[in-house]
């Protein structure tokens, strides 16, 4: 029988908890950023006027979203590629760190939310759709999230089987 060598898992210093968290964190919050952008876009190109949080100024509330996203994207995207960027860059001298159990812990919750986002993404597009309501903006913001969310599911599902192959 042959004998396989099972990867080394890395103790977790507190550093290396928090730059994980900080990384999962930024990510939640730039993706979240994200997809409110691009709602406000298509709720300025597609208005509804049933619609409006503010009668006096339907655009008001999205102009202040979006400013509010962007703001956001401007510091947490950064943080995200920086703290990947950095975690890499420690991978690449222990790629053992790669087996933190913190890690993995938080990359299946992030696995874990993405697919959790996305059944709710098509459970809402099937009941619009059974319910008549089926729009251009609607159709737009299903996309917004299964993109985005999808993206984000794919990355780390490779990321996973990657260096599990290894």
């Amino acid at each position: 029988m042959e004998n396989q060598i099972k990867p080394q898992v890395s103790k977790t210093s507190p550093k290396d908890f928090f730059l994980n968290l900080l990384s999962t964190v930024a990510l939640y919050m730039a993706s979240a950023s994200f997809i409110v952008l691009i709602f406000q876009y298509i709720n300025i190109f597609f208005q509804d006027t049933l619609d409006s949080n503010d009668y006096s100024n339907p655009l008001r509330s999205a102009y202040n979203a979006i400013r509010f996203a962007v703001s956001s994207l401007i510091v947490a995207f950064p943080v995200y590629v920086a703290s990947l960027w950095y975690m890499n860059k420690e991978y690449v001298k222990n790629p053992e760190k790669r087996n933190m159990r913190i890690r993995k812990w938080l990359i299946y919750f992030t696995l874990f939310a993405a697919a959790v986002i996305i059944m709710g993404d098509f459970v809402t597009l099937i009941y619009t759709f059974l319910n008549g309501e089926i729009t251009t903006r609607f159709i737009l913001k299903v996309i917004t999230f299964l993109v985005v969310v999808g993206s984000i599911f794919g990355y780390y599902f490779y990321d996973l089987r990657k260096y599990k192959a290894e």
